[in-house]
């Protein structure tokens, strides 16, 4: 890859993370919105699942829409999008329902930005390179989710969750000027785009590729119930061991597991490039898993342990992304990646919609002492057992 050749990821990359800025904000607050807008676990989780299904819901639609006009035109529109209503997000949500409504709206235009930047790098580099240039590209969204965590536990100790609101709303804005500044000028052509009719129905009926997106919907269960949830949870620690400004201290604190999911896409996509991507995806999974059904437990552990084993988590939980997303890009024909990340997209965000509702509901119901977390986090664990199964299984196929 040329110098010249590493301008457009770059510029592909700050764009992602300064989206990624606004994923978190509602988790880095969310002990903060419970007491202030006087909203139950399942309520706070329904503003997250509000943000993931609205994103799920776009996904389909406009990568299907990309499949047929270019992915460069559907990007650089949802990414400008984002950023107003990342900042008319900021400047509403207030109660309940204002942040219900504003997070889902803008997790709509943040849709058009994830599966299209994934077919814009599909085009631009070759398939040797492409676990690597993949796994930078999700790991700039690490980073963002992790700056969304600092920014926010920063802002949440001087202004409360407003500031925080408004600071993490900057991303969005400053991440469409990177996105312009390097997607400007038309890309290369492409293949031609042929109509969508039977696209879904040819992925459908390729085996690898549905093993593939079944692996990567159980693997976002885990992911965006983690995602949402651990914010809270090291929150929860802290209190538990009679910390002061746990709320802001935790926030901090999650964003380390952010970052460390920055250094398991970097190193997950490359060791896919060398070992091969079954091979990845089957001991990320499998270990991914096993944190998840033992982390809720620990809660009043000692604090080092708790963050220890939570960074173990975020960097397995994600490490199988960037390598799910470059072997669907070789299980399908280029004319139909559109139409497999969209059917991908529906499936994955549609669990990781119902996850983070489906954790606070049984935060409410088991109550927020051990066995509520031991329960809920062993709810995502779940998934990721499905994930490793089917990993196993694309391996058979890809043997066959």
């Amino acid at each position: 890859m040329t110098v010249q050749g590493q301008r457009p990821l770059i510029g592909m990359c700050l764009a992602r993370a300064g989206s990624g800025m606004v994923f978190m904000t509602v988790a880095a607050t969310m002990t903060t919105l419970q007491g202030a807008w006087g909203i139950s676990a399942a309520q706070g989780g329904a503003i997250i699942s509000a943000f993931n299904l609205g994103y799920a819901l776009s996904l389909v639609w406009l990568s299907s829409l990309a499949d047929r006009v270019g992915a460069r035109g559907v990007f650089l529109a949802s990414i400008t999008a984002s950023a107003l209503l990342a900042v008319a997000f900021a400047l509403t949500a207030r109660d309940y329902l204002t942040a219900l409504v504003g997070y889902c709206l803008l997790g709509v235009a943040l849709g058009g930005t994830y599966t299209t930047g994934l077919m814009i790098l599909s085009e631009l580099y070759p398939v040797a390179r492409r676990g690597r240039v993949m796994g930078a590209y999700i790991a700039s969204t690490s980073l963002g989710y992790a700056l969304s965590l600092v920014v926010s536990g920063l802002a949440l100790a001087v202004g409360g969750y407003a500031l925080a609101f408004g600071l993490t709303a900057l991303g969005p804005v400053l991440g469409a000027a990177a996105a312009w500044a390097v997607l400007w000028r038309p890309l290369p052509a492409a293949p031609a785009r042929e109509p969508a009719q039977g696209m879904v129905r040819e992925v459908l009926a390729n085996k690898k590729a549905m093993l593939l997106i079944g692996g990567y919907t159980l693997h976002n269960w885990e992911l965006l119930g983690m995602w949402a949830w651990s914010p809270a949870f090291i929150v929860a620690c802290l209190a538990a061991g009679g910390a002061v400004e746990a709320a802001s201290r935790g926030s901090l604190l999650a964003g380390l597991f952010h970052l460390t999911g920055l250094v398991a896409s970097f190193t997950a996509g490359h060791l896919s490039d060398l070992l091969g991507r079954a091979k990845i995806m089957v001991i990320t999974a499998a270990a991914g898993a096993a944190v998840s059904l033992a982390f809720g437990w620990t809660l009043l552990l000692p604090f080092g342990l708790v963050l220890t084993l939570g960074m173990a988590y975020a960097f397995l939980a994600l490490s199988d992304s960037p390598v799910l997303s470059a072997a669907l890009s070789e299980a399908v024909h280029p004319r139909r990646l559109g139409a497999a990340f969209g059917l991908r997209s529906m499936l994955g965000f549609g669990a990781g919609a119902l996850a983070p509702l489906a954790f606070g509901a049984i935060l409410d119901a088991a109550g927020q002492g051990v066995t509520g977390w031991g329960l809920a986090f062993g709810m995502l664990g779940l998934g990721g057992l499905g994930a490793m199964t089917c990993a196993l299984s694309y391996n058979k196929a890809s043997k066959g």
